[in-house]
């Protein structure tokens, strides 16, 4: 619940956080003037899926997000997407998505042997927006703040050919503008963030923003140390390793890598990285950090995959504590399940005593006995990456190096549940004690195992391959299974499913297997808590486009709010609630045209307008929804031409005519001797047979027109 903000000549007060109506009674009389207008309530209305190839092949929002006042007037601020930069452009000199090498040079790509040039990735992913105290203002004069960025993966190279893990990842340091009257942001500087004294970025998937201002990064898809000791040349070991140091001789070690990276921003716009070792090795996600400023809870990317929790020794301070692993205690296999979680500690660590277990060279064999078939003494598991069943022992002694850097292998020896499957996005809502996660296909290992043949069978599920969104509820005051206490007020204690996909059983006219109009394959999850929304990023197979949408967790309400180009992925998502006096949502878009799914011929269409607007689908995008009013600014706007008016309600609330007319999608208002005609989806209107600009075109929101409110306004009051 929120208080109702206090007005004077426009001055505001900030609510406190929550979005429900309140009743006149419930506002304290001595503080709010009767006369005053406040916010009563606000919802996302979300916008159409895209229907012509030219939408289809964009980036774009036409949702908006809607005040209701104490007045009753209903007012409308439309959201735009706007691109800071695409991942090919450079700035000021160096490219955004470039790959480099442990020197900071650029990594060439010489599959085209007459024409070599620098690897860039169409894969920019996760941001964090955010401001360094004592950062130098920018040249244009605004609000300088920091934006890191991941580049994932280069997805072909210049020949075509796959690149995907062959080329080590990277991340970027934009130096951004806000402006300080309007909130826009502009890219004045970049640079690449040296990754040298961590062993290299690998695969860097989504990432998050810590209560103290430092960028989680990620380290996804860990490769199989055991295939490697085997056959060196089935993973992507190898070709890192000589690509990262510039030398064909260079060997790997699949032990560097699969970690959480902390990355540091000075007011000086120099980076300093550390990897947390004691967080363990697994397919990192994301990690995402509770209120307390020490409990993390992750994502684990894969098939086989398990949730994990770390909980620091100090605040602040992730370079020591106890991992834990949850077994999954089903209670409901409906709307994606409904499980008891129990925690299972997997070990207590420093990173210093983790890294010297990597800088001895340790080998999968140094840390396990292997059998066949069921052998006394061994345990049956299955797990990510190697998805096939095993039968392993630790080696005496080995028992804390097994534990961090085969967390998941060490964690199902202990009973931990391996079963979840593309364990993606993570969010954490602070007032109501939720941590949320998203499951992006919801199948294969959480399904019942009908064979038998699985080593356990925890998870059993309906499969709902267009994946759930979980919510989790945390609690104080819990034991571990061995019955000792968990140094923490925010374990989750229940998981359940909370935003369901529907599968479709043929696919639509544009080739969408899932329900368009409900969430299909989850990723990125940022919540907002001044908008009490749960924001969810698609990365779908089964969507003909990807989208963002809008979660209200009060009224459950799902709305559509962004739309990337078919083929590509949402990626990037950021809430960042009341930064300097304005909202953002930073999202941005990875391999646009890669993975259609569309039907000939329009698959061809969407595909050549792909192609122009992102430089032959070599770029992907890095960008913002803006318009989110701030609660102060939903006062201020309240009739300024950034707000749109419901046209019918407020011109015959001033005594005026209105009249649609379906043919043209049309409507006049007449008012005395005057009158104005506007077309949906038109720049302008035509006010007494004038032309005027208007700063939105009109627009049909739950079946009623919208309207530039200072327009209408303007023409009602003359």
């Amino acid at each position: 619940m929120k208080l109702l903000q206090k007005t004077s000549s426009k001055k505001v007060l900030t609510p406190i956080l929550g979005l429900a109506i309140l009743a006149p009674s419930m506002i304290p009389s001595t503080t709010y003037a009767a006369e005053s207008v406040q916010v009563k309530s606000v919802e996302f209305v979300g916008m159409a899926a895209p229907s012509t190839p030219q939408e289809m092949a964009q980036v774009y929002s036409g949702a908006s997000l809607h005040v209701t006042y104490t007045d009753g007037t209903v007012k409308s601020f439309p959201l735009t997407y706007k691109t800071l930069f695409k991942s090919d452009e450079s700035i000021n000199g160096t490219i955004a998505g470039v790959a480099i090498d442990k020197s900071g040079k650029p990594i060439m790509d010489t599959s085209v042997a007459s024409n070599p040039v620098p690897f860039v990735s169409d894969a920019p992913d996760s941001n964090s927006l955010f401001q360094i105290e004592g950062a130098a203002p920018t040249a244009k004069g605004g609000n300088p703040l920091a934006l890191l960025t991941h580049y994932e993966y280069i997805t072909a190279n210049n020949s075509g050919s796959s690149a995907y893990g062959l080329v080590p990842a990277s991340m970027s340091l934009t130096t951004i503008d806000q402006n300080k009257s309007t909130g826009e942001l502009a890219a004045t500087d970049l640079k690449k963030v040296d990754f040298s004294g961590v062993d290299g970025l690998w695969i860097p998937c989504n990432g998050s923003l810590t209560p103290w201002n430092t960028h989680l990064s990620s380290e996804e898809y860990d490769a199989d140390a055991r295939e490697y000791e085997a056959d060196p040349t089935k993973t992507y070991i190898g070709p890192f390793a000589k690509a990262w140091n510039q030398d064909d001789k260079a060997v790997g070690n699949p032990y560097a890598n699969g970690y959480i990276p902390e990355v540091t921003v000075n007011a000086d716009q120099t980076t300093t990285v550390v990897k947390h070792y004691s967080m363990g090795r697994f397919s990192h996600e994301i990690a995402r950090v509770a209120p307390d400023m020490k409990t993390v809870i992750f994502g684990d990317d894969g098939g086989n995959t398990m949730l994990f929790m770390y909980v620091a020794d100090t605040a602040k301070d992730l370079s020591s504590g106890t991992l834990y692993a949850a077994k999954w205690n089903q209670v409901s296999d409906d709307n994606g399940g409904m499980a008891n979680l129990q925690w299972i500690p997997i070990g207590h660590a420093t990173d210093a005593e983790i890294k010297s277990y990597i800088d001895k060279g340790l080998k999968f064999s140094d840390l396990f006995e292997t059998a066949d078939k069921d052998t006394e003494g061994f345990t049956k598991i299955k797990t990510y990456p190697s998805g096939k069943v095993e039968w392993l022992k630790v080696k005496p002694g080995m028992e804390k190096a097994a534990a961090f850097l085969e967390a998941r292998r060490y964690g199902a020896i202990l009973g931990a549940t391996s079963e979840f499957n593309k364990m993606e996005g993570v969010a954490v809502n602070a007032k109501d004690n939720k941590f949320y996660i998203a499951m992006s296909y919801a199948e294969k290992s959480m399904e019942k195992d009908a064979k038998g043949s699985d080593p356990t069978d925890d998870i059993q599920i309906k499969k709902v391959k267009a994946g759930v969104t979980y919510e989790l509820s945390l609690g104080g005051d819990q034991k571990d299974r061995d019955g000792h206490a968990i140094n923490s007020d925010y374990v989750p204690t229940v998981m359940k499913g909370l935003v369901v996909g529907k599968d479709l059983a043929n696919a639509d006219s544009k080739g969408n297997m899932a329900v368009e109009d409900l969430i299909a394959n989850p990723d990125n999850l940022s919540y907002s808590e001044e908008l009490r929304t749960l924001f969810i990023g698609e990365d779908s197979g089964l969507h003909a486009n990807n989208f963002v949408w809008a979660y209200n967790i009060d009224t459950h309400k799902l709305s559509r709010i962004l739309s990337v180009p078919s083929g590509a992925e949402a990626t990037g998502l950021q809430a960042v609630d009341n930064l300097n006096g304005f909202n953002y949502i930073m999202s941005n878009l990875q391999h646009p045209g890669d993975e259609m799914i569309l039907p000939e011929p329009l698959k061809g269409q969407v595909d050549a307008i792909i192609s122009q607007n992102f430089d032959n689908k070599k770029a992907g995008s890095v960008g913002y929804i803006s318009g989110i009013p701030t609660f102060s600014q939903m006062i201020e706007w309240k009739d300024s031409d950034k707000s749109l008016s419901v046209l019918r309600d407020e011109a015959e609330a001033h005594g005026a005519a209105v009249k649609w007319n379906d043919a043209d999608r049309s409507v006049t208002v007449t008012k005395g001797s005057h009158k104005l005609q506007v077309k949906i989806n038109d720049g302008s209107a035509v006010i007494d047979g004038k032309t005027v600009q208007l700063p939105y075109s009109a627009r049909i929101e739950n079946e009623k027109t919208m309207i530039s409110s200072s327009v209408l306004a303007s023409f009602l009051n003359q």
